[in-house]
């Protein structure tokens, strides 16, 4: 791939508002990285929940093995705050330099805002890398800002994602387009209805679209949570839910552990809709034959919460050059259009595909698919990362027992 070809004005104003908020370090030439990085292994840390993401990390280190020298293991995870917490203690243990046992994560959110508040991650790498001149950072502006929280170069964004709903048009004609209309659903249709139980990430996604669609002062949202604010703020959330939850599926004293769940109750008619945080996952699913193709996805009219997946480089990682080209390989445009493709995972992209060379522009053409959301609507940008925890908490005293 040419790596030597201009970056735009548009895309450069927008690598010099990063560099302004965060000066980028002196960068290793690239060559010499990819020298360095020769015959490293890479331990990336990544959720093992999915057998099509699986197996394009293997699609993945094979190209990596192959082209640059750089043998790729998948360290399969269930959640990456496990992996934060295994940093610290290395930290805490004084394992410094490159005497860790991780050396890529697959990260965002709340895990990414303690990784950064307690000096767990290396130097700022991202906007080094040759490939991060065709991200969107001014389109997808989530590409530079992680649930509220500048990344300053920490991660390298992967992907993007945003809270979608399916259902079969067969059994659900006209979808909710918005939570107070799938309040009227719920009412109307009793027992038809739920969500996955938080702290499970589409549950506690469904939970912070509540409170963005009905905190008095939004923005307010955008800034560390505190006591005060949690209560000015949720205090229209709670009572969206106290009006739901005797609607809900098993009158809102259950609910599914996690999406996939959801999902097959959706496929089996005992649910009206299911929700996921890839628009192309209905799609996907009608691909391989595990849905309906009368399943039709959308997104809230007003828009829903949307935001970036990145990979990160802890401070302690023996193979750094190494997780470096791995980074850079999975910013390419030919591993970016075989993340979007339905058939393979159907992850949106990063990129601003408009801006590629005609080449690797043609790779990311294909027809539109059964399932996939036909009209995107706006992403809303997350809370502060701090609210997670502080809505799980309260939602666990709340209705968890």
């Amino acid at each position: 791939m040419n790596h030597s070809l201009s970056i735009t004005r548009r895309h450069a104003l927008g690598l010099l508002a990063t560099a302004a908020v965060c000066p980028i370090q002196a960068a290793t030439p690239w060559p010499d990285t990819l020298r360095a990085a020769r015959g490293q292994t890479v331990y990336f840390n990544a959720w093992a929940g999915s057998e099509r993401i699986n197996a394009y990390l293997q699609w993945a280190a094979g190209e990596l093995q192959r082209d640059f020298g750089v043998k790729l293991q998948h360290v399969k995870i269930s959640d990456a705050a496990d992996v934060v917490k295994r940093v610290r203690a290395e930290k805490q243990a004084g394992r410094q330099s490159t005497e860790g046992t991780v050396d890529l994560i697959w990260i965002n959110g709340e895990n990414f805002a303690a990784m950064k508040r307690d000096g767990l991650l290396s130097a700022p790498f991202a906007q080094t890398l040759p490939n991060f001149q065709w991200v969107d950072t001014v389109g997808k502006p989530t590409t530079l800002v992680d649930f509220s929280v500048p990344t300053d170069g920490l991660e390298s964004p992967w992907g993007m994602a945003q809270l979608t709903f399916f259902a079969d048009a067969k059994r659900l004609a006209k979808p909710p387009q918005s939570m107070a209309e799938l309040l009227a659903l719920a009412r109307s249709q009793p027992g038809r209805i739920t969500y996955p139980r938080p702290p499970e990430f589409h549950g506690t996604t469904f939970v912070k679209q509540a409170l963005i669609e009905h905190a008095p002062d939004v923005k307010a949202l955008a800034q560390p949570v505190t006591p005060a604010t949690l209560e000015a703020q949720a205090a229209p959330l709670w009572r969206l839910l106290d009006a739901l939850h005797p609607h809900l599926w098993r009158g809102g004293k259950q609910f599914p552990q996690n999406s996939a769940a959801q999902r097959q109750m959706m496929a089996d008619g005992e649910l009206l809709l299911a929700l996921t945080f890839n628009p192309n996952e209905a799609a996907n699913e009608i691909a391989a034959k595990r849905l309906s193709a009368t399943v039709q996805s959308w997104q809230f009219a007003k828009g829903t919460i949307g935001n970036t997946h990145f990979v990160a480089i802890p401070y302690n990682a023996p193979s750094k050059a190494g997780a470096q080209v791995v980074a850079n390989f999975l910013l390419s445009p030919a591993a970016q259009a075989r993340k979007a493709d339905i058939d393979v995972w159907g992850d949106p992209t990063v990129l601003d595909v408009a801006r590629l060379p005609a080449a690797d522009r043609a790779r990311f053409q294909s027809a539109p698919r059964a399932g996939q959301v036909i009209q995107s609507a706006p992403a809303l940008p997350e809370p502060h990362a701090s609210w997670v925890d502080a809505l799980e908490k309260e939602w666990t005293r709340r209705y968890g027992v």
